[in-house]
């Protein structure tokens, strides 16, 4: 029962600072750094340049003059994480190059020892992921101005002109948006411990209109990002070495590795924030199935504090349950707001999926007349999943835990 389990419960619920949340910024880094010291600035001049470097074809050389640095001198957090975010461009942009045209299937050893000893330590696969991407690659244009788009940029840009900015930023967007609601967590608890029915149905709404919130962000992604540019060219530099037909051994991490491993793309799937709201909710997202697996192995894709997070939190009492157990309409009711709320972001993204994807993908298959249906490699998302398939089911799974 859901009051035995509550009556366990700590004194006090709360977020630990070991698992890097911030007050605003949710699961995003707050305030990122922007530069390294010498000889670190190496890494930050050719990330920096890398749409001209791969337009003149002097990407690949300017990566392997470089000198193989040991991460010692990097010094605390913030600067590590800026490290691999330079190298994640970077790697991405010598494997992928004029946009795979010339896909290179070896990663010198001057940049993949030093960044497969950093993404060790960071506890981060060595690949640009979405914690890179989305989550350390801002910054304000007036720093005492508001986290609005029109004030804010990105550190780093791949080809294709502002439609990085856009999916990048309108990401984090939908990140911070969310995040008020992770402040809400230890409300729920401790008013699930204090049998509180009426702050508990209260912190549910407030989940749920930050959900909905976090929806109304995610509807500017037509505002800022070309289909044809995000397919074309931002989706071919974001796509990993797992599951992709181009690389079906995966890479070579020379100096490292003596065979190829195959890392998944940067994904939305490695989001902390809907996995928090999946766990919180008691949608049973990693039970089985071939979308369950692609999630569970996605934790391993985050930052550990997250990762942290999310195990603390399924450890916790179970909120559907005392729910459940309550049986008020009222509680019952603020719960299901927050499930629809999930369930309408999940069918969102199905919308975004298909006007970026399966669509560009289609007419890109008939202007080749090769075929009226797309090849599997276009329909796949950077993550390495047919993603239509995957979101559909995802959303379907979390639609049947309304009460």
């Amino acid at each position: 029962m859901a009051h035995d389990r509550t009556s366990s419960m700590r004194s006090s619920w709360k977020i630990d600072k070991k698992h890097h949340i911030d007050e605003d910024m949710g699961f995003a880094l707050p305030n990122p750094k922007e530069d390294l010291p010498h000889p670190y600035d190496a890494w930050i001049q050719i990330a920096k340049n890398l749409p001209r470097l791969i337009d003149d074809g002097q990407l690949r050389a300017e990566v392997e003059k470089l000198q193989e640095l040991s991460i010692e001198g990097l010094q605390g957090h913030k600067s590590e994480r800026l490290a691999h975010l330079a190298l994640g461009y970077i790697v991405m942009a010598y494997v992928w190059n004029k946009g795979g045209e010339d896909v290179c299937k070896v990663l010198p050893h001057n940049i993949a020892i030093p960044y497969c000893k950093l993404s060790e330590k960071l506890g981060l696969p060595p690949i640009l992921v979405y914690a890179d991407c989305v989550l350390a690659n801002w910054k304000k244009k007036d720093p005492s101005g508001p986290m609005t788009y029109n004030n804010m940029e990105i550190l780093f840009s791949f080809p294709g002109g502002d439609c990085g900015k856009g999916f990048f930023l309108v990401s984090l967007l939908v990140e911070t948006a969310a995040a008020s609601a992770i402040k809400v967590i230890p409300t729920i608890f401790e008013a699930m411990k204090c049998r509180d029915l009426d702050s508990l149905q209260m912190a549910l709404s407030d989940v749920a209109s930050c959900l909905n919130q976090a929806l109304q962000v995610f509807r500017q992604i037509y505002v800022y990002v070309d289909p044809g540019k995000f397919f074309n060219v931002l989706r071919i530099y974001l796509s990993g070495w797992k599951g992709n037909p181009q690389l079906p051994d995966g890479l070579i991490y020379e100096g490292v590795w003596d065979t190829p491993k195959k890392f998944a793309g940067g994904s939305a799937a490695q989001s902390s924030i809907f996995q928090c709201f999946d766990v919180l909710l008691g949608i049973q997202q990693r039970t089985g199935g071939e979308s369950a697996e692609f999630l569970k192995e996605m934790r391993t894709y985050m930052p550990p504090a997250h990762q942290e997070f999310l195990h603390s939190l399924e450890s916790s009492p179970s909120l559907r349950e005392f729910v459940c157990s309550e049986g008020n309409a009222n509680l019952q009711d603020a719960y299901n707001k927050c499930v629809n709320a999930m369930v309408s972001l999940r069918n969102y993204h199905l919308v975004v999926v298909d006007n970026y994807i399966v669509k560009p993908a289609r007419e890109k298959s008939q202007q080749n007349q090769a075929s009226k249906e797309p090849s599997e490699k276009e329909n796949k998302g950077t993550g390495g999943t047919d993603i239509k398939t995957f979101l559909m089911d995802v959303k379907s799974t979390t639609a049947k835990h309304l009460l």
